[in-house]
């Protein structure tokens, strides 16, 4: 059963987790916590940016919550709920109130895992002069693509009214030792908080190595930075990143698409040649929560989501996409994507920054694409599902079908999203806000697809705002 985990002042004890390792903390509640207890060392330091990605990967957050909370507020004409848990009913019926555990959970572990960002940051100087520029690029990874997806959950779209006033999430930058009348921060814009996740992730990009085993690399940051320059509405740049993914060689395409969620008698598999960043989850660290959620009891999961029959209907027949779709036991349909319980949850692969290039340089001109055309892109993804490809010069496929007059549009490219990301990362919801497409029943800009700021941070922290509707 989900332990809710109620925090006696979330807004600030959710960034001040400073010891060095992720165990619990014996400790008498003080107003001053002192830094030299926490973290002396280069090891120290170590400990302190694993622990950061061990709390990075808790179920709320990158262990699959964040993209399924996304997901169940968008999905309502692709999914069929019957869960128990109210919080997440909340959810799908676009009802959240502000108190509502699960979300209250993403925000605490989202600041703790910033926190620990920042302890890492500020002890570079322990750290030795060769290992220093990867230790500050991993912890400006995880603290900017945090950053990027708590906007994104907590804030209006980027197109959606001006991000200049709109507001986002409090930034926090340094270490929290001290309660004191500074640790109550204020909500940031969404263009500052953009602004910051653009920061660090670029400066992560730019001193991580490019290999650093299932740990992120620099072309882990360049990735989430093509996918929050394409959330942004900065195609140039989201092209230019998918493209520095792309040309270095280090990853491919699996040659069949169902390898890419590998079921092998439930048990922890290395990443793929797709993956360009993923959370391990063995039977000894991390919960993949689309596994919860997703699978069936077959595959132990509840299966509380049950993917609607019409799904498949935009399907061509010979798509072998479509075989990740199927009935289990008990004869409903379920997406077959998460049946790994010890499934690594996928953060961004491959396949997605053919998708973004495509999409970026149709939106600025198909005639002067960066790295590759939009019709070669998306026939890399369409050739591995094996179905017609697009054909630039006639507008026909390679089977003589006719898919769209001139070649290939930018709704063709959204509509390949769904084929191949479909429940992956909360891209229902993301991608209809950025394409400003209604979500059944709400329009796009419904106050309702943005999530509460927990109510439990709002009674501790009196310069935070809620959200409107709340």
């Amino acid at each position: 059963m989900k332990k809710i985990k109620y925090l006696y002042i979330i807004a600030l004890s959710s960034i001040f987790l400073l010891d060095a390792c992720n165990k619990a903390l014996d400790l008498n509640p003080h107003q001053e916590i002192k830094q030299q207890n926490a973290i002396l060392t280069a090891k120290d330091v170590q400990i302190t940016l694993v622990g950061a990605y061990n709390r990075a990967a808790q179920a709320d957050l990158y262990g699959g919550g964040i993209y399924l909370y996304a997901d169940l507020q968008a999905t309502q004409t692709e999914i069929n709920w019957q869960g128990t848990y109210q919080g997440l009913t909340q959810m799908v019926s676009q009802t959240i109130p502000n108190d509502n555990g699960f979300v209250n959970n993403v925000w605490a572990d989202a600041y703790q895992v910033i926190n620990q960002a920042n302890n890492v940051i500020a002890n570079l100087s322990k750290v030795a002069a060769a290992d220093a520029p990867r230790t500050e690029g991993e912890a400006k990874f995880l603290r900017g693509m945090v950053y990027f997806d708590l906007v994104r959950m907590f804030g209006r779209a980027w197109n959606d009214g001006d991000p200049a006033t709109n507001l986002g999430v409090p930034i926090v930058l340094t270490p929290t030792t001290v309660i004191s009348a500074t640790s109550y921060v204020t909500r940031s814009t969404v263009s500052q908080v953009y602004q910051q996740a653009i920061a660090d992730l670029t400066d992560a990009e730019n001193k991580l190595p490019a290999s650093n085993s299932f740990y992120a690399n620099k072309y882990s940051a360049a990735a989430i930075l093509a996918r929050l320059y394409l959330q942004k509405g900065d195609y140039a740049n989201a092209a230019k990143e998918a493209t520095t993914v792309i040309a270095s060689g280090a990853f491919s395409l699996n040659a069949n698409y169902a390898d890419e969620f590998p079921y092998p008698g439930q048990v922890h598999i290395d990443n793929t040649a797709e993956d360009i960043f993923a959370f391990q989850v063995t039977n000894q660290q991390g919960t993949n929560y689309l596994n919860t959620f997703y699978a069936s009891a077959d595959n132990s999961g509840r299966g509380d989501i049950i993917v609607q029959d019409s799904f498949l209907n935009d399907f061509d027949e010979d798509d072998t996409r479509a075989s990740l779709y199927n009935q289990d036991s008990g004869g409903v349909l379920r997406c077959d994507k998460f049946d790994n319980v010890y499934g690594n949850v996928h953060i961004i692969r491959l396949a997605e920054l053919y998708l973004i290039r495509a999409e970026a340089n149709l939106r600025i001109s198909s005639k002067s694409a960066i790295g590759d055309t939009p019709i070669n892109d998306v026939n890399v993804i369409r050739a591995r599902a094996g179905v017609y490809l697009y054909s630039a010069d006639s507008g026909l496929g390679s089977d003589g079908e006719t898919p769209t007059p001139g070649g290939i549009t930018i709704d063709d490219v959204l509509q390949e999203r769904v084929y191949e990301l479909a429940f992956e990362g909360g891209f229902f919801l993301h991608d209809a806000k950025r394409t400003k497409q209604d979500v059944t029943p709400l329009k796009y800009n419904s106050p309702k697809l943005v999530f509460p700021i927990p109510l439990q941070d709002l009674n501790a922290n009196p310069n935070l705002v809620q959200n409107p509707g709340y």
